[in-house]
């Protein structure tokens, strides 16, 4: 038998191409004799006519010329910067679709990689309202593209360049206007936009958050350096939006860097902080704070996840990777105690800080990382009846998960991002003497490709 070796397609070429499957990121995915070609904007169902942008050795990408035959399933965008912002994936498929999408990646993962063939995987639960959705806004602010004008908008895919946005129809509607003033504001007096390549200009990023039950908003103003002119006729400006703006704060990062946020804060007006609630459970949220992007379904999401604990009041609880505490507090309303752990520090305080706010005192939190504390404390001779994880994308580390087994937890809920290491991760407790009852998929983001999940995860008997 011969191989065929040689790869079927070639930069600057055009292709006929039907779409039979999504990738991870949104992408479409077909076959040119046999061979995968991702392609964006793509959907199932559609015949493209494509050229190849890069070529690797088993994939390629295309890019979407022509549609010969659509999907049955394509609408056309509310958002008139979709094609060209990174923000959404999925805005031109019908939403109803977006939710069978997800499962079946969810699907996939856990039988492709995970080798599980008889879990119970539950349909997405959606939004009534999948826009507006976003409590949490970044914009990046730079030099217009062609211009010296100011841009402030979202990063096109796989680039620096900025799209600008003067409407985001998944962030809330207060947006809009803090783009706009903040805009008229540096054009009024000349303020420069921060340029990434010389590492000049004042003003780098605009940030938000929104409670979306209190209604309290927080404006931050990231800035390459400690001195903003014109201070108080940019907070005239921003404060003029609405009586709901209670917190203004300047955020100094000096560093030639891609993270947002530096380490220094200072309040140029109001609050140093915002409220806002999950349930009845309140939560002080800062700038630096880890917080749920979509409150409403965070709490379907926790609600599920206290479901599947279980709990009668007489548990002991870990809650791993707990952030600033949100399913902790949640737990510890139904538990004897609950044990958070956390690698931020500064995520750590806000969790003790929400435990005082909700005078809740049968907390502990400790600040190091979770496949360090965990085996230590089991060392120590603590041990939980229920384990919660909600580790970051790469998954929960080998070593924690020993700890898990070892320490024989009854039960287990885990709180997945990220569908192929959630998979990884369950073939590695099933091994361990788990076994995955059923998993809840959560549409926390809408016309995105991603999907929350959370698992009942049993000890075999």
């Amino acid at each position: 038998m011969i191989l065929k070796t040689e790869i079927p397609v070639a930069k600057n070429e055009y292709y006929e191409i039907d779409i039979d499957g999504m990738g991870h990121d949104g992408q479409g995915v077909g076959r040119v004799e046999g061979f995968t070609v991702f392609v964006l904007h793509a959907l199932p169902g559609a015949k493209l006519k494509i050229k190849i942008l890069k070529v690797k050795k088993t994939y390629a990408y295309g890019k979407l010329i022509d549609i010969i035959k659509p999907s049955a399933h394509r609408v056309n965008p509310v958002c008139p910067s979709f094609f060209k912002c990174g923000g959404c994936q999925l805005q031109h498929l019908v939403y109803s679709e977006q939710l069978k999408l997800k499962k079946q990646q969810i699907i996939d993962n856990i039988q492709r990689i995970g080798k599980l063939e008889d879990v119970v995987i539950r349909d997405v639960i959606g939004m009534t309202k999948p826009e507006r959705y976003r409590n949490k806004a970044q914009f990046p602010v730079g030099i217009g593209s062609g211009s010296k004008d100011i841009a402030i908008g979202f990063y096109a895919p796989r680039s620096h360049n900025i799209v600008e946005i003067e409407s985001c129809y998944i962030q809330h509607e207060m947006n809009d206007d803090v783009i706009k003033r903040v805009k008229d504001w540096m054009r009024k007096y000349h303020i420069t936009p921060y340029d990434e390549v010389t590492g000049k200009g004042l003003v780098r990023h605009i940030f938000t958050r929104v409670g979306l039950k209190s209604g309290e908003v927080m404006v931050v103003l990231i800035t390459n350096g400690t001195k903003i002119p014109h201070k108080d006729d940019l907070i005239k400006n921003i404060c003029g939006i609405s009586d709901h703006i209670v917190s203004i704060v300047q955020n100094i990062n000096t560093k030639r860097t891609n993270v947002i946020l530096g380490e220094q804060n200072i309040v140029l007006w109001g609050k140093d902080s915002i409220i806002d609630y999950i349930g009845d459970v309140k939560f002080r949220i800062s700038p630096m704070s880890f917080y749920q992007v979509n409150p409403v379904q965070t709490e379907v999401l926790y609600n599920k996840a206290l479901e599947y604990a279980g709990l009668t009041g007489n548990e002991t609880v870990f809650d791993i990777y707990c952030g600033i505490g949100t399913i902790s507090l949640f737990l510890a309303k139904k538990a004897k105690k609950v044990i958070g752990v956390e690698i931020v520090p500064e995520a750590i305080e806000d969790a003790k800080q929400n435990a005082e706010l909700n005078y809740i005192e049968n907390t502990e939190f400790y600040v190091k990382a979770a496949e360090e504390v965990v085996p230590e404390l089991y060392a120590k001779g603590y041990k939980a009846d229920v384990v919660v994880v909600d580790p970051p994308r790469k998954g929960c580390d080998e070593a924690l998960l020993d700890t898990i087994i070892k320490m024989q937890v009854e039960k287990i809920v885990y709180v997945s991002c990220n569908p192929s290491t959630l998979a990884r991760d369950l073939r590695y407790l099933e091994d361990g003497g788990y076994k995955t009852m059923e998993v809840q998929p959560v549409d926390m983001f809408p016309h995105t490709a991603h999907v929350e999940c959370v698992m009942w995860i049993q000890k075999k008997k």
